[in-house]
Protein backbone atom coordinates (compact mmCIF):
# COMPACT_ATOMS: atom_id res chain seq x y z
CA UNK A 1 0.00 0.00 0.00
CA UNK A 2 1.71 3.58 -1.08
CA UNK A 3 0.98 6.74 0.69
CA UNK A 4 0.06 8.30 -2.20
CA UNK A 5 -3.69 9.48 -2.14
CA UNK A 6 -6.24 12.08 -3.43
CA UNK A 7 -9.67 13.44 -2.15
CA UNK A 8 -12.07 14.06 -4.82
CA UNK A 9 -15.73 15.48 -4.96
CA UNK A 10 -19.09 13.24 -6.26
CA UNK A 11 -22.56 13.09 -5.41
CA UNK A 12 -22.11 16.19 -2.96
CA UNK A 13 -19.74 14.21 -0.69
CA UNK A 14 -15.54 14.28 -0.70
CA UNK A 15 -13.45 11.10 -0.59
CA UNK A 16 -10.16 10.47 0.82
CA UNK A 17 -8.65 7.26 -1.35
CA UNK A 18 -5.54 5.42 -1.84
CA UNK A 19 -4.70 2.70 -4.87
CA UNK A 20 -6.54 -0.28 -3.91
CA UNK A 21 -9.25 1.44 -1.70
CA UNK A 22 -13.21 0.39 -1.74
CA UNK A 23 -15.50 2.83 -1.21
CA UNK A 24 -18.94 3.17 -1.54
CA UNK A 25 -20.44 6.08 -3.34
CA UNK A 26 -23.96 8.18 -4.22
CA UNK A 27 -25.51 5.36 -7.29
CA UNK A 28 -23.86 6.14 -10.88
CA UNK A 29 -24.26 4.80 -13.63
CA UNK A 30 -22.50 2.09 -15.53
CA UNK A 31 -22.12 -1.91 -15.75
CA UNK A 32 -20.19 -4.08 -13.52
CA UNK A 33 -16.99 -4.43 -14.27
CA UNK A 34 -16.73 -0.70 -16.17
CA UNK A 35 -13.98 1.57 -15.34
CA UNK A 36 -15.15 5.51 -14.36
CA UNK A 37 -13.23 8.27 -13.90
CA UNK A 38 -13.26 11.18 -11.43
CA UNK A 39 -12.53 14.48 -12.58
CA UNK A 40 -13.24 16.88 -9.45
CA UNK A 41 -9.81 15.80 -7.66
CA UNK A 42 -9.28 19.09 -4.66
CA UNK A 43 -6.24 17.83 -3.34
CA UNK A 44 -3.79 14.95 -4.19
CA UNK A 45 -0.58 13.44 -2.49
CA UNK A 46 1.68 11.96 -4.91
CA UNK A 47 5.30 11.23 -4.99
CA UNK A 48 5.82 13.74 -1.85
CA UNK A 49 4.26 16.32 -3.45
CA UNK A 50 1.19 18.14 -2.30
CA UNK A 51 -1.22 20.09 -4.77
CA UNK A 52 -3.80 21.90 -3.42
CA UNK A 53 -6.69 22.55 -6.15
CA UNK A 54 -8.39 26.20 -6.16
CA UNK A 55 -11.32 24.29 -6.40
CA UNK A 56 -10.18 21.84 -8.53
CA UNK A 57 -7.08 20.61 -10.18
CA UNK A 58 -7.33 20.45 -13.76
CA UNK A 59 -5.77 17.93 -15.51
CA UNK A 60 -5.95 15.50 -12.05
CA UNK A 61 -8.18 12.41 -11.92
CA UNK A 62 -8.47 9.44 -10.23
CA UNK A 63 -9.35 6.36 -11.87
CA UNK A 64 -11.31 3.51 -10.69
CA UNK A 65 -13.95 0.12 -11.39
CA UNK A 66 -17.27 -0.74 -10.35
CA UNK A 67 -17.88 -3.98 -8.41
CA UNK A 68 -21.81 -3.41 -7.61
CA UNK A 69 -24.94 -1.52 -7.33
CA UNK A 70 -27.13 -2.03 -4.07
CA UNK A 71 -29.24 -0.03 -1.99
CA UNK A 72 -29.12 0.88 1.78
CA UNK A 73 -31.47 0.77 4.49
CA UNK A 74 -34.76 2.55 4.20
CA UNK A 75 -35.15 5.70 5.62
CA UNK A 76 -38.81 6.55 7.00
CA UNK A 77 -40.28 9.90 7.84
CA UNK A 78 -43.48 10.59 8.84
CA UNK A 79 -45.34 13.91 8.90
CA UNK A 80 -48.16 14.16 10.95
CA UNK A 81 -50.51 17.37 11.95
CA UNK A 82 -51.99 17.41 15.33
CA UNK A 83 -56.24 17.40 15.90
CA UNK A 84 -56.56 16.84 12.27
CA UNK A 85 -55.84 12.52 11.78
CA UNK A 86 -53.37 13.59 8.82
CA UNK A 87 -50.62 11.12 9.00
CA UNK A 88 -48.45 10.67 6.03
CA UNK A 89 -45.48 7.85 5.89
CA UNK A 90 -42.74 7.89 3.12
CA UNK A 91 -39.80 5.71 2.39
CA UNK A 92 -36.54 6.15 0.62
CA UNK A 93 -33.72 3.79 -0.09
CA UNK A 94 -30.92 5.36 -1.47
CA UNK A 95 -29.22 3.72 -4.54
CA UNK A 96 -24.89 3.26 -3.60
CA UNK A 97 -22.27 2.06 -6.08
CA UNK A 98 -19.41 0.44 -4.76
CA UNK A 99 -16.08 1.08 -6.56
CA UNK A 100 -12.23 -0.32 -6.02
CA UNK A 101 -9.71 2.93 -6.76
CA UNK A 102 -7.44 1.55 -9.73
CA UNK A 103 -5.47 4.59 -10.51
CA UNK A 104 -4.44 8.08 -9.31
CA UNK A 105 -3.37 10.19 -12.25
CA UNK A 106 -1.75 13.86 -11.09
CA UNK A 107 -1.92 16.97 -13.12
CA UNK A 108 0.24 17.26 -15.90
CA UNK A 109 1.18 20.74 -16.01
CA UNK A 110 2.44 21.86 -12.29
CA UNK A 111 0.61 25.18 -10.80
CA UNK A 112 3.09 27.41 -8.87
CA UNK A 113 2.70 28.00 -5.70
CA UNK A 114 2.79 32.17 -5.73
Amino acid sequence: MTINYAIFSTGGHQHRVREGDTISIQGQKGNIGDSISFDNVVLSFIEGELIVGSPIISGASVKGKILSHNKLKKVTSLRYKNKTRHRVKTGHRQPVTSVTITDINKATTKKSGK
